[in-house]
């Protein structure tokens, strides 16, 4: 059991980590960059890891930009 438990983590944390860089790139892309964009520690930290997303803090300008490119 621990063991299916460890490797549901890591598949959590891996698929964590491609959405992360895939939606870096596709930020990129559009020309905006999120300088906090990352893996919040707090969930990784747990015994079994549930990862989320910190989007982080940026600047009026580029959550105006974020904003258009959502729309």
């Amino acid at each position: 059991m621990a063991a299916q438990k460890s490797a549901h983590a890591a598949f959590c944390v891996k698929e964590a980590e491609e959405t992360l860089a895939a939606l870096r790139a596709a930020l990129e892309k559009a020309g905006i960059t999120l300088p906090s964009l990352g893996l919040d520690p707090v969930g990784l930290a747990r015994e079994a890891p549930c990862p989320l997303i910190e989007l982080g803090r940026c600047s009026v300008e580029t959550a105006a930009r974020l904003a258009a490119v959502l729309r």
